[in-house]
């Protein structure tokens, strides 16, 4: 199989600061062109926006979409039309009805959907599923604190409609531990810390159930200064088994098992030049779901206001 042509979408920075270097280092796939409003990349074909790229006639096999969750489904639909393969970054879109729809639109064009999430890509969380399957689970407690203002500098979008505000991180656990949790779970309770000039939450606290009724809690919050926090902690009757710094630390019984660094990204555009190749998509919504859910069911508490 040749190499992937791809084009990315939004050249803002995760794509700077992930997408760029992993596709760099991935074989089977190349940058052949970028499509960004404010910003150009040297040694590819660049384009004001996806409409130009597409119409461009540059050859290209296909998209990934790098931009806000909010008008992300008029983008992959158009690529998806264009007869394009479509990589989303998480969360894979503003509702679930638009990404049930690219699903759906993906498979009848024979083209490949990925919907993204790279916190599965961390070095510790397969290990840590297939360990979890075979110990007897008590209960499990996420804590993933972080702060907006390093990783989200002056972006607004994450704070409008769509934009999910501390779900944005929170996504990221919860695409782990629906990942290595044996069984699928429900929420049972939500409490949205909201500021007073913000539509999206700052923090949660949610409260989950399996399907045997074991409890899971989760706090997120953007609030954090100094460390960061990424830590998932599930106890069993054999002993603990814990996820640190967002999935890249294994702890099993007090003992480490597994450090690496992030390499993430690296596993993703893996992942998705074996899928184009297979004529397969990966379309897990579940963390999409929960989120949703958590918004359903979600108590508001404003907050003071909050200012980049």
């Amino acid at each position: 199989m040749s190499k992937i042509r791809l084009g990315i979408v939004g050249l803002g920075k995760i794509a700077r600061d992930q997408h760029l270097g992993a596709i760099e280092a991935t074989d089977g796939i190349e940058l052949t062109a970028v499509a960004s409003r404010n910003a150009k990349l040297d040694g590819v074909h660049c384009f004001h926006d996806i409409g130009a790229m597409l119409a461009s006639g540059v050859e290209l096999d296909a998209i990934s979409l790098c931009t806000p969750p909010q008008g992300r489904f008029a983008q992959a639909k158009a690529a998806i039309e264009a007869g394009k393969h479509v990589m989303l970054e998480k969360p894979p879109g503003a509702t679930l009805s638009e990404v049930f729809a690219l699903e759906k639109l993906a498979k009848a064009k024979g083209l490949s959907l990925f919907a993204t999430w790279h916190s599965r890509g961390a070095a510790g969380v397969e290990p840590a599923r297939a360990l979890l399957a075979k110990r007897k689970i008590k209960s499990a407690s996420v804590s993933w604190k972080e702060d907006v203002r390093h990783w989200h500098p002056g972006q607004a979008w994450i704070w409008e409609p769509g934009g999910l505000g501390v779900f944005d991180p929170g996504i990221n656990a919860l695409s782990i531990v629906t990942r290595i949790m044996p069984e699928t779970f429900h929420l049972t309770h939500s409490d949205l810390t909201i500021p007073s000039n913000r539509a999206a939450p700052i923090a949660a606290s949610l409260t989950f159930e399996t399907a045997s009724g074991l409890p899971i809690q989760a706090e997120f919050d953007w609030r954090q200064t100094g460390p960061q926090t990424w830590d998932i902690s599930v106890e069993t009757e054999e002993g603990s088994v814990v996820l640190t710094h967002g999935g890249s630390r294994l702890i099993v019984d007090g003992e480490a098992q597994i450090v690496e660094d992030d390499r993430e990204y690296r596993n993703l555009y893996r992942d998705f030049v074996a899928l184009v190749s297979k004529g397969e998509s990966d379309t897990d919504f579940s963390p999409l779901v929960h989120v949703a859910d958590a918004f359903m069911l979600g108590r508001r508490i404003e907050t003071e206001a909050f200012e980049d």
